[in-house]
């Protein structure tokens, strides 16, 4: 399970003396708790290593997002900070599919689905999340469906 790797890998920062590290996987077990309770309340708890993915998904797009802030403020210290962060996200990330991967993927959805316009894109998209969505950019994915159905 994804959440042991953390828990070790903590472990082994704190062995190493890794600061960094160490304070970056806090964040990350910081987050992951924060949905535990959030999740807590729903009828269905969701398995625990597509929540724990979908939780460090966010976090990668969120310290992306700073980083292209921080960089068009003049700030490359703290861009540096934010892509160490993103080095120890990535991690516990599984490999996500390439490009090619993603568009075959597409592919078969479209004609398992019988999708054949743009109208079909929320079907095609929600069944690609169903499949493929802890192994996945989907805001990346949105741009090669929409290609697809065009």
């Amino acid at each position: 399970m994804i959440r042991d790797d953390i828990k070790q890998a903590q472990i082994a920062a704190m062995k190493a003396g890794d600061k960094d590290t160490r304070a970056a996987i806090g964040l990350i077990q910081a987050a992951i708790k924060n949905r535990d309770i959030e999740v807590r309340t729903a009828a269905q708890a969701p398995d625990d290593d597509p929540l724990v993915v979908e939780v460090l998904q966010k976090m990668k797009k969120q310290r992306i997002e700073s980083i292209q802030m921080f960089r068009n403020g003049g700030r490359e210290e703290l861009a540096a900070a934010e892509e160490a962060e993103v080095a120890v996200i990535d991690r516990f990330l599984p490999k996500q599919l390439s490009e090619e991967e993603t568009s075959a993927a597409i592919e078969a959805i479209k004609v398992e689905m019988g999708a054949s316009g743009m109208k079909d894109m929320g079907r095609v998209m929600a069944e690609l999340k169903a499949r493929h969505g802890s192994v996945l950019d989907m805001s990346k994915a949105s741009g090669l469906v929409k290609a697809a159905l065009a």
